[in-house]
């Protein structure tokens, strides 16, 4: 089952790693909205994550969230562009927290452990983070065309490549991220444990032993 999204902050206290994190899920250039403004999307978030777990990710519509929310459809596609739009805004909270552990969390996902103890450490993270708000990431990357050029995959992408750089691996370091984040998709997890009865210990244990044979005792 998945785990229920946490409030949402509130529109005039600033996220804490903001400025730190210089690719997040929603892009960088993205103008500042008005006060009253950031507040009606606050709210429509909260209300699409009331759905989104009530009926399931896969069935949240723009128009149940403005019917929700007793607005018009019109204002809920103004402020998130489009379906895809919504569901990386209700990702954005989950994905700012997954980025802040691996950025600047403790060891060994944080960057005071040797580099392959990370790179193991962020394939596990992943792989639970994305499992426990799969129904929200599922959803979010049914978008095909979009799915490697968002912000947070590219942060990912590049996390990654430093920290293979940094543990000496061979090759072609952006191709053997790019294989690193395919063993990570969500679609191909879900598929694993729901239909193939894989347990995530086991997934993870298959990412550690990847990392090993990519990387060696390096």
């Amino acid at each position: 089952m998945n785990e229920p999204l946490p409030p949402f902050p509130e529109p005039r206290d600033p996220y804490p790693l903001d400025g730190l994190i210089d690719l997040t899920l929603t892009p960088a250039d993205q103008p500042r909205l008005r006060a009253d403004a950031a507040r009606n999307r606050t709210r429509l978030l909260e209300v699409a994550a009331r759905l989104a777990a009530e009926c399931g990710a896969a069935n949240l519509t723009m128009e149940a969230v403005a019917n929700a929310a007793q607005v018009g459809k019109g204002t809920v596609f103004r402020r998130f562009g489009d379906r895809f739009g919504l569901m990386v805004a209700l990702l954005d909270h989950h994905e700012r927290e997954l980025q802040a552990a691996f950025l600047t969390g403790p060891p060994p996902l944080g960057p005071d452990a040797p580099p392959v103890e990370r790179l193991r450490a962020f394939g596990a993270a992943v792989i639970r983070h994305e499992h426990a708000h799969r129904d929200l990431y599922l959803a979010a990357r049914a978008e095909v065309s979009r799915l490697h050029t968002n912000p947070a995959s590219l942060l990912r992408l590049s996390h990654l490549c430093m920290l293979l750089r940094r543990a000496d691996a061979t090759g072609d370091i952006e191709l053997i991220a790019q294989t690193l984040l395919g063993y990570l998709d969500i679609n191909l997890v879900d598929h694993l444990i729901g239909r193939r009865g894989m347990s995530l210990e086991r997934l993870e244990r298959g990412w550690g032993d990847l990392v090993g044979r990519l990387v060696g005792t390096a």
